[in-house]
């Protein structure tokens, strides 16, 4: 078992079947989706949809640096976010600063909490089903 804070990109294989414990600090995954953005994937080329699963657990002066990375970098290239929360307990910073993010972009800004893992992708589906267009 290896400990991190920092993300880091992986392998399929690494992301089913590696175990670390101690916890990511939620911005630099932020950051790192936003690096790989810019190198491989320009938002005028690209429609860009990230997804993020969590139990919610970060360094409690992170969260807000979460919010603004989102609201300032992320949102603006991005086509939608999706956030899951993994946790039977009540939330913790980080969902109640994302909370902040669903406000300033309804349309494109989602979260739902789960309670166990197994849930995550009738999760999933529904937050990524198609959506017909409003206008014919």
């Amino acid at each position: 078992m290896r400990h991190h804070t920092a993300a880091r990109e992986v392998n399929e294989e690494e992301f089913f079947y590696s175990r670390e414990t101690g916890g990511t600090i939620v911005s630099s995954a932020l950051n790192l989706v936003n690096k790989i953005i810019e190198k491989r994937y320009p938002a005028g080329q690209w429609n860009l949809y990230v997804a993020q699963a969590s139990d919610g657990d970060n360094w409690d002066d992170d969260s807000n640096v979460c919010r603004d990375l989102l609201v300032k970098q992320l949102m603006p290239q991005l086509q939608y976010y999706a956030y899951v929360e993994i946790t039977p307990h009540d939330h913790q910073s980080l969902w109640h600063e994302y909370e902040a993010v669903a406000t300033q972009f309804p349309e494109r800004f989602a979260m739902r909490q789960i309670v166990e893992a197994g849930d995550i992708y009738p999760v999933f589906r529904e937050l990524f089903k198609r959506r017909l267009s409003q206008e014919r």
